[in-house]
């Protein structure tokens, strides 16, 4: 082999590759002094496999409807519960089944509906491209159809339809129910302002999603938002306090956080500076818990408040984004999502080994999807302001490394993860097929009484209808599951798990800036 000839500069290019590596040497010290990861681009997952996720996500919604079913596309659902309500001479018929059981919980579903109504406001454009806007849409209705009607007078609303250890000695589809199906409420005497709050949220919400195309439907469900917040602040105690009846399910933990939530969604939807005023002054003091990052979920709205003031923050005008409380919130937030990216000094442990957020036994995909469609929604603020940093205790990340976070989250609920499975009903070649769900598990043909379903919770065939769209509870913490139809732990489905990965798989559908203003 021929060897080349030595240059004559040679000792200057040496000299120069001495220069070179002496700048990457202080690069490197640089950047281990003051990190900066990730790079300007959004990570962009794959859009396609999101929108296909989407479309069967969205269908769960579907096997949850409850009343008249005008447009039903599910084959082996049919009108159901079509009484509910008739004891207080009002329409309940409407909304939603929260999970594998009948029972109608209305805080867990009015909170279906806000998160729903918050990733229609941000990715309805998305959710647009993939065909999933209307059916988006149809859903929220249907709930705040039933949510309205619950709420008959400015200090009473309806909170329950069923008595939940009655509903629960059953097992049979919602279309041959025959039990007595009990009214709960919260009023002046037993109040609510969890619940009253978190109601107020959701028709606060959807005011917005809806006034574009039904201003008149709008204005009742934005007089409704009102009248209950103003229930909730001035009557203030926890629905499960007033009523020890409800603890065994959804059992609250405070109502600071859903009055602060609803402020928030009601200064979005009026533009009123009382509610600025109202979760930047002593209610923030009281609730906000600045500083002290939580987790997103049905009884703790503290960290969507927080990334929904941050919109305010980057987005609105200065004089009100320039508040100091305001300022708080979005440091809050900030937190919130420095403990989600992995190479964060603050980075949360409660992760699995293979990098799912894992907080509970009981629903353990709860936290991990809310936690992704917060991140996603925050790193679309960022992009949109063009923030350049997110700082994280000396150490600066970008949008993109949020968005990353998100896809693997999103991934691994859809298939890249130890057992190799899809915990999204009906995506994948594998996904749970004894989902803990009782509309699934009857044959369509079939119309049992209460008690005489039980044999096919028993059964070791396979549900014959598919829950498609269903987001079941997911993996234990060493990341195995046990597919069986009695294990409620890990294969229950919810609907306000549904709202979450529906909202996050819409956002990673493909990368666009937010609108900077819901109005």
């Amino acid at each position: 082999m021929k060897q080349r000839k030595r240059s004559s500069s040679g000792c200057c290019g040496w000299f120069l590759v001495i220069i070179v590596l002496a700048g990457i040497a202080f690069a490197v010290f640089a950047v281990l002094k003051h990190k900066t990861w990730g790079s300007g681009s959004p990570a962009l997952g794959d859009p396609k496999k999101y929108s296909d996720a989407l479309k069967i996500a969205m269908q769960f919604f579907d096997i949850q409807k409850s009343g008249k079913l005008d447009e039903n596309r599910i084959s082996w659902r049919g009108d159901s519960a079509l009484k509910d309500g008739s004891e207080a001479k009002i329409d309940l018929s409407k909304g939603m089944y929260d999970a594998g059981d009948h029972m109608k919980f209305g805080f867990p579903m009015a909170f279906t509906a806000t998160v729903l109504s918050w990733a229609i406001l941000e990715y309805g454009d998305q959710m647009d491209g993939a065909g999933q806007l209307e059916p988006a849409r149809n859903s929220l209705k249907l709930i705040t159809d039933y949510l309205v009607n619950s709420h008959p007078t400015a200090n009473v609303l309806y909170i329950q339809v069923g008595n939940a250890k009655v509903d629960h000695g059953c097992w049979n589809r919602p279309e041959d129910m025959k039990e007595a199906r009990p009214l709960t409420q919260v009023n002046a005497s037993y109040p609510g302002s969890d619940v009253a709050a978190e109601t107020s949220a959701a028709l606060a919400s959807a005011y917005l999603v809806f006034k574009s195309t039904d201003s008149t439907y709008s204005s009742s469900l934005l007089k409704h938002a009102v009248q209950l917040f103003q229930f909730a602040d001035k009557y203030r105690e926890v629905y499960s306090i007033s009523i020890p009846d409800v603890q065994t399910y959804y059992n609250s933990t405070g109502y600071g956080d859903e009055l602060l939530w609803a402020a928030s969604w009601l200064y979005h939807a009026t533009g009123e500076a009382t509610y600025i005023d109202y979760v930047t002054g002593e209610n923030g003091d009281d609730f906000a818990n600045w500083g002290s990052p939580t987790w997103f979920s049905w009884d703790n709205k503290l960290p969507g408040a927080q990334v929904l003031l941050s919109r305010v923050s980057f987005f609105g005008s200065k004089e009100v984004s320039n508040s100091d409380a305001l300022d708080k919130y979005r440091k809050t937030a900030e937190a919130v999502m420095c403990g989600l990216i992995p190479k964060s000094s603050s980075a949360t442990s409660s992760r699995t080994e293979n990098g799912l957020i894992w907080v509970s036994e009981w629903n353990a995909l709860q936290h991990p999807v809310a936690s992704a469609f917060l991140a996603v929604v925050y790193s679309d603020y960022m992009l949109t302001s063009r923030t350049d940093k997110l700082s994280c205790d000396g150490d600066n990340f970008k949008a993109s490394d949020l968005r990353e976070f998100a896809i693997t989250q999103a991934n691994y609920v859809l298939g890249n993860n130890p057992m190799k499975m899809s915990y999204l009903v009906g995506f994948g070649d594998k996904y749970p097929e004894y989902v803990h769900h009782r509309g699934a598990s009857v044959p369509g043909d079939e119309s049992p009484g209460c008690k005489d379903g039980f044999k096919w919770l028993d059964s070791d065939d396979p549900n014959p209808n598919v829950a498609t769209g269903a987001l079941v509870g997911g993996p234990f913490l060493n990341e195995s599951y046990v597919d069986s139809r009695n294990n409620s732990m890990q294969g229950e489905p919810t609907t306000y798990n549904s709202a979450f990965i529906v909202g996050l798989l819409s956002g990673l559908v493909a990368t666009s800036s937010v609108v900077q203003s819901f109005a």
